[in-house]
């Protein structure tokens, strides 16, 4: 078990040999993901391990996505997937262009889910769906659109039980395995690696998605990654985070209003 001296020193030197800054995330949450890769890989002491993290591009390529990967699903919490199709699409329908952001998509189920919603509604042709997170890996495996085809039971009762009424499987040709969605999805999303520590805005969103991220965050980390997201969200925009994270406390809550019981918020000033 890596010490917590440790880590600030495994922290200070990430940021000083490769510029990415895990300062402001939850000790215990890294600790535990470093802990697990450090025993995985079979590191004899501590010093061997901060060596090959220093020196080693490819390892510590191998670190941060091991460290960062998120758990994710298509239609997760479907309640959740059920207020956007009701309540938050129809008004994103009454715009000339969507735009939304996805931050931290990590494989990209999230963003296909949308992608199907805007579709059903006939609005994907006039939307565009960016999709971003800190590791590569992730990126490239949303990008291809391609998920294990035993994940497609649990997707398929997700999306039903959202409100969704067609037969999920035509969105998705099955092939050893494996299933591909529809390019005509991925046409309407760019994906981008994003640091939601240290990168700034690029665009104006009507709706911003970050689920289960800022958990990993503390406290003056998460008010930096939701001022970002403020700052990119247009007027009366909406912003929606995961189940067990919240905007109260924060120095932008008093600029927005929640809906409901979701996580979601509106932008009122």
């Amino acid at each position: 078990m890596i010490e917590d001296r440790e880590l600030e020193l495994l922290i200070n030197d990430i940021f000083d040999y490769h510029g990415y800054d895990f300062g402001g995330y939850s000790r215990a949450s890294f600790k535990r993901r470093v802990d697990r890769l450090y025993q995985m890989d079979g590191f004899g002491s501590f010093g061997e391990f901060l060596s090959r993290v220093r020196a080693d591009e490819a390892y510590f390529k191998r670190m941060i996505e091991e460290i960062t990967v998120n758990v994710t699903e298509m239609f997760r919490d479907p309640s959740f997937y059920t207020v956007l199709r009701q309540e938050i699409i129809p008004v994103l329908a009454t715009k000339p262009f969507i735009r939304i952001w996805h931050a931290g998509c990590s494989t990209g189920e999230e963003v296909y889910s949308m992608a199907i919603l805007l579709h059903e509604a006939n609005l994907l042709h006039k939307s565009l769906l960016y999709a971003t997170d800190i590791n590569p890996l992730v990126l490239s495996s949303a990008k291809s659109g391609v998920f294990p085809l035993r994940m497609m039971k649990q997707y398929s009762e997700n999306y039903l039980a959202s409100g969704g009424k067609q037969d999920f499987s035509k969105y998705y040709i099955a092939n050893y395995g494996m299933a591909k969605f529809d390019s005509h999805f991925t046409e309407k999303m760019v994906f981008s690696q994003h640091n939601l520590v240290s990168d700034s805005s690029f665009n104006e969103f009507d709706l911003i998605l970050c689920r289960n991220v800022l958990i990993y965050f503390d406290k003056e980390l998460q008010d930096r990654a939701l001022t970002l997201f403020d700052e990119s969200l247009s007027p009366l925009g909406y912003m929606a985070l995961g189940t067990k994270e919240t905007m109260k406390f924060s120095t932008v809550q008093r600029k927005y209003e929640q809906l409901r019981r979701e996580k979601i918020w509106k932008k009122i000033q």
